[in-house]
């Protein structure tokens, strides 16, 4: 009767602790799955920067529970502001001059977080096949902000289009140039206009971007490209406050991943050129 009594315990023992680990494996896994999601706004406005974050980077974020909602805009002001309003948590379609141009306008603190590609500038010209090519006098159009002036100066200098005196401030302007042996004249227009002027001016400074939409890219048919040798990569951007937040720094994880080089260096090998 004593034998019967130990093994009955011994049984209920073992019984017990296996539904206690059952419990614990239960209560781990509910844990887990319970998870709570966050959602992580990020502004941007044309391809490839979209595709690259709906694509490519939303799918690796949802792994980690993280909801991410692109907010695709229609111009080069609007990502600025709803970041700096905290409409949004990030932005993804600038370089870091102009951010820093948005800052000092804006009294705002947005922190460039990583680089992710160059945006290669080009000069193009519907009628001419080499800067040799434009007239005295040409009609050069280029954006009217302050840092893609000082870019597309830069630009032309580089290539001994125009010469620059030694810059004495933050960004190049036109009363900079000191040398300008084809005295060309600038059109100064928004940048969402510049690829409008490909018809009306003489030659257009712009971005892949612009150029596409006109069946243009770098390689083939710009006079003049920029490279990788500049500040002016297209930049994940966030705020001060929260460039240290977690979601923040998955985003740059998975916007640097092979996954997204491979990308870019596949579908847009003449246009955005990785930066890391």
């Amino acid at each position: 009767m004593k034998k019967i009594f130990v093994l009955i315990t011994v049984l209920l023992f073992i019984l017990g602790g296996c539904g206690q680990a059952n419990k614990e494996t239960d209560n781990g896994t509910a844990q887990n799955n319970s998870k709570e999601e966050v959602t992580l706004k990020v502004a941007s406005l044309i391809p490839p920067m979209t595709e690259i974050l709906e694509k490519l980077v939303k799918p690796k974020l949802a792994e980690e529970s993280i909801n991410l909602e692109v907010v695709v805009l229609s111009d080069n002001v609007q990502p600025n502001s709803a970041l700096a309003a905290k409409e949004v948590d990030a932005n993804f379609f600038q370089h870091v001059p102009y951010m820093q141009q948005f800052n000092s306008n804006n009294n705002a603190e947005l922190v460039p977080i990583v680089p992710i590609y160059f945006a290669n500038y080009g000069v193009y010209a519907k009628e001419y096949d080499s800067m040799d090519e434009l007239p005295d006098g040409a009609v050069i159009a280029i954006a009217n902000d302050i840092s893609n002036i000082d870019r597309s100066l830069t630009l032309l200098a580089q290539h001994n289009a125009i010469k620059l005196q030694e810059k004495t401030d933050t960004y190049y302007t036109l009363a900079d140039i000191i040398d300008n042996p084809k005295n060309f004249k600038f059109a100064e227009v928004d940048l969402l206009m510049l690829a409008r002027m490909y018809d009306d001016a003489d030659a257009v400074v712009m971005t892949p971007a612009y150029a596409a939409p006109l069946g243009l890219t770098p390689k083939s048919d710009a006079l003049l490209t920029e490279g990788t040798e500049n500040d002016f990569a297209i930049t994940l951007v966030a705020r001060k406050d929260n460039a240290d937040w977690e979601p923040i720094q998955k985003l740059a994880e998975a916007m640097t991943s092979p996954e997204v080089r491979k990308f870019l260096e596949e579908n847009y090998d003449e246009t955005a050129i990785p930066a890391f």
